[in-house]
Order: structure tokens, then sequence, then C-alpha cells
């Protein structure tokens, strides 16, 4: 309300305001009065005789909706609401958040600065800990990653033990500190049929059925195609580059020959939002002890 250009807009705000709870007062007046010697019907008629009247409501309800008015006025007087009047009590929701955001962390401060001074693999072992750390997860990566941890389509399973990245303390730490992003670049420039002996290929890696005849020439194609580059001359990926490994059976969009070919045509680019400035370091640190006990849960380190 502070922002208009003029005093117009401001006493227009004022005056509408106060002149739309007066209407509703008046209205409620016109509306209170004695019902009439000789009672109205509405008009309206059902089952031939039933006839609705045109009484006026209920005394007890009338007071009611005066009340509402009445709370209406005196809300508008204590509070922000007619124009750039600030109100008898000066109220302001301005800064609110931060406020109440800065009174939360100095209460919880004392607790998060414990848990920073913990090992990573001992916090994630203390059972109290790693439900403040659930909790946590619950707030800020339930929507990528999934109430159970185990990711959809395009974002990853926290609750197994294979890691783009790694799964060691300081690198959880750096990829929720700092985020992520993993490309893989598009290969339309091979032709369909290349990269369709390269989807044959990819999926013979991990077991999956595949024409051997187009797996042989996607082999070949593999390492000419400079895919061995990232993923390796095993195919078992390279965490530096968050490269995935095409040995595991694990798919992050899908091991159809059609979605690997979708992924070697068209490329990939997943992006995993850095965390440090919003959260800082303490909540990095214990929402990291909670995706490592995922990990170790899952028989991991």
């Amino acid at each position: 309300m502070n922002d208009f250009v003029n005093q117009f807009w401001n006493w227009y705000v004022i005056l509408l305001v106060l002149a739309s709870i007066i209407a509703c007062g008046v209205l409620l007046w016109t509306q209170s009065q004695p019902p009439p010697a000789k009672l109205d019907t509405t008009g309206h008629v059902w089952d031939e005789t039933l006839e609705e009247y045109n009484n006026p409501l209920p005394k007890w309800w009338m007071w009611l909706f005066y009340i509402t008015v009445i709370f209406s006025l005196v809300y508008s007087f204590l509070y922000p609401t007619l124009g750039s009047f600030q109100g008898i009590l000066g109220w302001s929701s301005s800064g609110q958040w931060a406020r109440e955001m800065a009174k939360f962390d100095e209460q919880t401060k004392p607790l998060y600065a414990k848990y920073m001074q913990t090992d990573l693999k001992a916090l994630a072992a203390d059972n109290v800990g790693m439900e403040t750390g659930k909790r946590l997860y619950l707030t800020y990566c339930v929507q990528c990653h999934g109430a159970d941890a185990k990711g959809s389509k395009g974002f990853p399973n926290l609750a197994d033990n294979d890691w783009l990245w790694g799964g060691e303390p300081a690198q959880i730490v750096e990829t929720i500190a700092a985020g992520r992003n993993g490309v893989m670049p598009p290969h339309a420039q091979l032709g369909a049929e290349t990269i369709k002996d390269l989807a044959n290929y990819v999926r013979s890696l991990s077991g999956l059925p595949a024409d051997s005849l187009r797996a042989s020439k996607g082999q070949e194609a593999f390492n000419s195609a400079g895919c061995s580059g990232c993923h390796g001359p095993d195919g078992k990926g390279m965490q530096a580059l968050g490269a995935p490994n095409l040995t595991d059976k694990i798919w992050l969009y899908g091991s159809s020959e059609a979605t690997i070919s979708e992924t070697i045509t068209k490329g990939r680019n997943n992006q995993m939002p850095a965390w440090k400035e919003f959260l800082g370091d303490e909540k990095v640190h214990l929402l990291a002890a909670y995706v490592l006990s995922l990990g170790q849960a899952a028989g991991g380190k």
C-alpha cells in the first residue's frame, strides 16, 4: 500500500473499503424491518400448495452479520487496510518471514552446531540425528527424489548404492552444497542405424536382450564415436564426470531400445541445484549424513 504514486488512489481505496462495509450494514438494516401484517410470498410454489414466504431473516442470524460488519470496521482501523494508513497497532508483514526464520534458526542453532561437529559417518549412524535429517529431506528433497528417496524418471534413486558422482561423505556434501550438472551431449550426427547399434550394445552390457549383430557393431562404434571417453572402455562410467555406469542395470530414464536411442540422439541435461546458500553448512551436513545413511542401509560403505 506504500506504492501509491499519488493520494488519489490512497483515498480511492479508503473510500471503497469503508463504503463497502457501510453498504453491508445498510443492507442488513433494510432487511431487518418487522414483517408486514400480511405476509407476502416470493411467488415460488411447489407441490401445488407449498409456497415460499418472503420473511425477514431471524434476529440471531442478523446479529451475526452485524458483528462481522463491526469486526471489519475495527480491524480496518487496527491493521493496515485503508490505503496507506498503517493501522493503530502499526503492524506490518514486511520482513515477517525473515524474522520468523531468524528466530527459528536461533533456537535450533545449538542442535545443528552439535551435529556439525560430528563425523558424517558417525552422524549417519545416529538414530536421533537421522530423524532430524529425514525431516529436512522431506522438506527440501522429496519433490524430486520422492518420499521413499527412490527417485523417479530423471531423478536418481538415493536408497541404493549406485552413485553418479561418488558416495564418499565429502562427495555427497559437495553434491548437495554446490549442486551438479550432468550433461550427455547429443549424437544425432551418428545416424539412426549406428545409434540403434549403440543402443543394443549398451543393453547387452547390463545383460538385457539385444540383437547380437547390432551389439557387435555397436561395440565398435562405442569406441570410435567417443563414448568410452566418458563411460570408460568397459562402460563402467566415470564418477568425476557424472557419467553413469552402463553395466549395472540401473537406468535413470529407462532401458528400452527406444529410450536409449533417444538418449544418444538428443542427449540429456540433468541439474541438481546448489543448496549451500539457502540451507547453510549445518543443514547440508545433516542432509548429507541422511543420504549416506540411505546408502548404508542399502549395503553401501
